[in-house]
């Protein structure tokens, strides 16, 4: 049976929001939004409202829930620099592919356009960084409006979507009739023609190669992957966004490519016949210099979105649909391959390039290796973006999706805190790290009143070199060592701020200190920091100069040659 009720607008946004199964919400209040969070005051039995210390980590905290849990992320802000405030996280998650809702009111419609007080156009700005973004002006539409939000943001390939509404709007009453939410639907664009030419490709392939991206773990790829894996007889690379989507573990797994890569990914990229882009969009920090890239192979990129097609790389076949589904039909479709010349060389150019680092000091990737050694590497690890990302995306084994959650397309320093404690909300059974840089660290550090208020028990690690590490070694390399304005080394006391501001804080110098360090902050079961101070001149190894070709990788050992 139907009921129609009779509710405000801020009755109808939280009706909308159990419709669609949120049960968290993150965000900060103002006087536009007043109605809603009182409408979200009298439901607090069903949803829950996490009160973040800045609305850029409202948005970081629904994005990082997102991408732990595969649920559409909301956060909510007021008008004006409440709004402007979300701008960096709705971006951050537009770069990625994360679904998220973002909701803000704005003043009365008759004030619109008025330069009235925190009046900005918010959907105007948002436009270029979401998949949509509406303003509502009329309660009768708001229903539809917030439905269709969800729609988009979990379809095909996923993303933002920004609802401003109007503050009379949220007062205004109309009838209301739930509605049943479908189920997300997968499918596949592609026609058998297509499919016939990539099944042929493969098979005429006597060096193959997999190069996996965030869309495996977007689609729930993960069995398909390895399947698909096996099928072909093929080893497989990851982006950043792609750690989890593969085993880490697995013999067939090369490591990240790119950039920051490793030598055998690069080099066995570099040497392949057949290259399969899975939910990958070739961008520049994987592909290096796009007319070197995989310049010997024929390419085959399978994406839900038909726009990367050929947006970045030119490429010999594609499918367009989503990956698991498209994975299902080939790995259906595909007799077995045999390719143990090809594995061989490959597993042979991994242990010739090793990743290593010096093993005589305190240094990140001991840090990491131990963060995985404590935790048996079924922690979720959230990163800001910087030097300490690349060395967690290489030193901690990644075996099943969505326990890598880091800002990739954007780069967003201090993204890290929030998506761990939206990360530790959305999966609560789950240790929740976050590793920072100590200028990533400074962004977004207020954060941690959050962690303590609600007592969620993140660990936040702070590799405190002193330096805007990522921005120094790139002096050190390519400016003549001018470190223009990346030094740090000044009076903060990162241990100090934590206390005050409501955690633990340990503060480990010496390798031997920072297993026990590990432990504690597990078994305290509260929101902790634990500093750890490392040399200025770490650097990232393997590495390929931007513009370069990726076969270019360069390490530690090269320079000194």
């Amino acid at each position: 049976m139907v009921i129609n009720m009779q509710l405000n607008g801020s009755e109808i946004v939280v009706e909308c929001l159990k419709e669609q199964g949120v049960d968290t919400v993150f965000g900060y209040p103002g006087g536009s939004i007043l109605n809603i969070y009182d409408a979200l005051y009298k439901h607090s039995g069903e949803i829950r409202h996490i009160l973040t210390s800045h609305e850029q980590g409202a948005a970081h905290a629904a994005d990082g829930y997102a991408r732990a849990t595969g649920k559409v992320g909301v956060c909510m802000a007021t008008s004006g620099p409440g709004a402007t405030n979300l701008v960096t996280g709705i971006a951050t998650a537009y770069m990625d592919s994360v679904p998220l809702v973002a909701i803000t009111a704005n003043v009365t419609l008759p004030m619109l356009g008025k330069d009235s007080f925190q009046e900005v156009d918010i959907a105007g700005v948002a436009m270029p960084i979401t998949k949509h973004s509406y303003i509502v002006k009329n309660v009768e539409e708001l229903a539809g409006i917030l439905r269709r939000a969800f729609e988009i943001a979990r379809s095909g390939r996923p993303g933002p979507v920004l609802v401003d509404i109007t503050k009379d709007v949220t007062a205004a009453v109309c009838e209301y009739t739930p509605c049943e939410i479908a189920k997300k639907e997968r499918t596949i664009v592609s026609s058998p023609e297509e499919f016939a030419k990539v099944e042929e490709y493969i098979k005429e392939a006597q060096k193959p190669f997999i190069y996996l991206g965030g869309g495996a773990i977007l689609s729930e790829a993960y069995d398909e992957v390895a399947e698909f894996a096996e099928r072909i007889d093929a080893p497989v690379c990851d982006t950043l966004m792609g750690k989890g989507g593969f085993d880490g573990n697995s013999p067939r797994y090369t490591g990240m490519i790119g950039m920051h890569g490793t030598k055998a990914s690069n080099l066995g990229v570099s040497e392949c016949d057949l290259l399969i882009a899975l939910g990958a969009r070739f961008s520049d920090r994987v592909i290096g210099n796009p007319k070197k890239f995989a310049e010997g192979a024929k390419i085959v990129h399978i994406d839900i979105d038909p726009a990367e097609i050929n947006k970045n790389i030119r490429v010999d076949a594609s499918l367009i649909g989503d990956l698991k589904l498209v994975l299902q039909e080939l790995n259906r479709a595909l007799e077995q391959q045999e390719h143990g010349e090809w594995m061989q060389k490959v597993g042979e150019l991994k242990d010739k390039f090793p990743l290593k680092y010096d093993q005589g000091q305190l240094s990140c990737p001991y840090v990491i290796e131990t963060i995985d050694q404590v935790t048996k590497g079924e922690a979720l690890i959230t990163t800001d973006v910087g030097q300490h990302q690349m060395w967690a995306a290489q030193y901690y084994h990644y075996t099943r999706p969505r326990t890598f959650l880091s800002s990739g397309g954007l780069g967003t320093m201090g993204y890290g805190l929030g998506a761990c404690i939206g990360a530790q909300v959305g999966q609560p059974d789950k240790i929740c790290i976050n590793i920072a840089g100590d200028g990533c660290f400074r962004m977004n550090m207020n954060e941690l009143a959050t962690a303590s208020r609600y007592n969620i028990p993140i660990i936040q690690v702070v590799i405190n070199n002193h330096v805007l590490g990522m921005v120094r070694q790139w002096q050190t390399l390519f400016y003549g060592k001018r470190y223009s304005q990346t030094v740090l080394n000044d009076k903060v006391d990162f241990c100090k701020v934590a206390e005050g501001l409501g955690c633990t804080a340990i503060r480990v110098t010496a390798k031997e200190e920072v297993e026990p360090a590990i432990r504690k902050a597990i078994d305290l079961k509260a929101p902790v920091l634990i500093e750890c101070v490392i040399p200025e001149d770490d650097k990232v190894f393997p590495m390929v100069p931007a513009g370069a070709p990726i076969a270019e990788v360069f390490d530690g050992d090269d320079l000194k040659g």
